[in-house]
Parts: C-alpha cells; sequence; structure tokens
C-alpha cells in the first residue's frame, strides 16, 4: 500500500493506495505547516487521522506539503511518520510547489504556481525545478493568495476604504470589528494566515461588486508583476496553477494573466487526483 499526503496550510488530504484498480481510501484533517509548528503541535492536530491509518499497513509515504524548507521540516515529518506506521520501509517529502509540477507540468516544461491559503512559483523542465523566484511567506509576500486577498479586505476596513454598502455587508457577516480584535488574530493568536484565508469565501461570494472585483485583480497582478514576469521563461511557457483561490477566482485570473500576455495552462483545486494518477503507476501490474 501507498500513502500519499497533500497539505496545505489549510487542509491536508490522505490517500491510501490499495492497488490500481480499486478507489482510494480518503481522509481529510487540518492542514500541516513544519515550518512553523513542532512535531508535537503536528501530531496533537492529526491524531485522529494517524490512529485511523495506522490499521493499514502502509509500505510507502509520499508527503507533499508547504513549509518544507529543509531537512529539519522533513525530520520532523519522517519522525512523526515512524512512531505511527512503522511498517513503512520508504517516506518521501517533497514542499508542495512539486505536488502542483506533478499535476499540472507534469515531464513538459511549464511553470506551476499555488495560490492556495499562501502562494508559490516555479518553473520545471522534465520534473525538475530548474528556477524560482522564492516567495517571501504571510506578512512579507503571498500575494494572489486566500491570505493576501482576506489581508486585503480587513485592511481595507480598518483605513475605512470599504463603500457604504460592503461595509453594511461585512458587518452583516462578521459582525462589528475593532483594531484591537483584528491585531489580537494578526499577532497574538496561531496561524494568521488561516484566519486571514477565511474571508475568501466572502470576497468570492461578493466578487462581482466593483470594489472587491478591484480587490481581487489587484492581488493577481501583483502575484504577476512580484513573481511571474521575472521569470526568464514567461514569453514561452504555459503556467499552471493549483489551490483553491486561483480554482474558484479563475475567470478573474485568466483575465489578469491575458492582459499581461501571460498563456495560462491547467487550473485545478488540488494536485491530490494528479498525484494519484502519478503513484498509481507503482503498483501497476
Amino acid at each position: 500500500m501507498i500513502l500519499v499526503i497533500e497539505s496545505g496550510s489549510t487542509n491536508t488530504t490522505w490517500r491510501i493506495l490499495q492497488d490500481s484498480v480499486n478507489k482510494p481510501i480518503e481522509f481529510h484533517s487540518s492542514g500541516i505547516n513544519p515550518y512553523y509548528e513542532n512535531i508535537d503541535h503536528i501530531k496533537a492536530s492529526q491524531l485522529k487521522v494517524l490512529e485511523e491509518i495506522k490499521q493499514y499497513t502502509v509500505q510507502k509515504i509520499y508527503y507533499y506539503g508547504t513549509g518544507i524548507t529543509s531537512d529539519k521540516e522533513k525530520q520532523i515529518l519522517s519522525t512523526l511518520f515512524n512512531e505511527f506506521l512503522p511498517t513503512c520501509q520508504y517516506i518521501v517529502i517533497k514542499n508542495d510547489l512539486e505536488s502542483a509540477a506533478i499535476s499540472c507540468v507534469g515531464k513538459e516544461k511549464g511553470i506551476a504556481c499555488i495560490l492556495g491559503t499562501g502562494s508559490n512559483s516555479g518553473y520545471f523542465e522534465n520534473g525538475l525545478l530548474i528556477h524560482q523566484v522564492p516567495p517571501l511567506g504571510f506578512w512579507l509576500g503571498d500575494e494572489g493568495s486566500g491570505g493576501h486577498l482576506g489581508k486585503s479586505l480587513v485592511l481595507s476596513y480598518l483605513h475605512k476604504e470599504m463603500p457604504d454598502d460592503m461595509l453594511g455587508f461585512f458587518n452583516k457577516r462578521f459582525g462589528e470589528m475593532t483594531r484591537t480584535d483584528i491585531l489580537q488574530k494578526a499577532y497574538k493568536e496561531e496561524f494568521p494566515n488561516r484566519w486571514f484565508a477565511t474571508f475568501s469565501k466572502f470576497i468570492f461570494d461578493h466578487r462581482k461588486h466593483p470594489f472587491v472585483y478591484h480587490l481581487i485583480q489587484n492581488s493577481f497582478q501583483e502575484f504577476v508583476s512580484k513573481y511571474l514576469v521575472k521569470y526568464p521563461q514567461i514569453r514561452s511557457s504555459k503556467v499552471h496553477f493549483t489551490g483553491s483561490v486561483a480554482f474558484y477566482f479563475s475567470d478573474i485570473l485568466r483575465s489578469v494573466l491575458a492582459e499581461n500576455q501571460i498563456a495560462c495552462g491547467i487550473i485545478c483545486e488540488n494536485p491530490i487526483a494528479g498525484l494519484t494518477l502519478f503513484h498509481k503507476k507503482e503498483l501497476e501490474g
């Protein structure tokens, strides 16, 4: 059996591949980010699904997730998997950008991007990362992501830049927020990126409002300006996307790309389907 795990900052999908024919066994849990979380925190948040998966005889694990920047994060996850899945003989841990590349670019040439809770991008050839404009994380970057959209919306609220009708919709949905309330969420509580990203649903519901449409458009344009146009291959390659923000706001995203004369490729909500097909090949025959 092969266990394929795809994790963002908000959600994690676990798929056990039994063979090349039967439907995978699937579990879901909250997001994992070993860059910010220690092993005890991850174990506590993932305990339910880890206990369920213990009953299966897993020989291989392929993990793709956010926050994998060095061997330190890989060691945290390897230790965790070895504790709960001692039958596993082979563990591969890669960052989430590689899952986007497997799902969208494959063995071709192209730029793979993630626009979910956070954002990331990289140019791939034949499955290998050739060039990357490095992301800067939530506080210094993540343009085009759910976290960035939410932060932009909340800033417009704090700076009293929302039109009156949007302000009414906002207060009806979330209640009136004080500066102190928001600063508490932003600076004192865990995972502010997740909290700001929760506003994406509200933004989606009001995306046809000119103010909100412009906010989304600006966020995508910043992603293009700060990252995509800096790739030497941008004029000769298609740009592919995974992530909920790319998927649900795909019409606006495609429009922004077209305005910048950038060729848009695949846009999918989640790379897990592509990862499943890729790793099922190991079970064929």
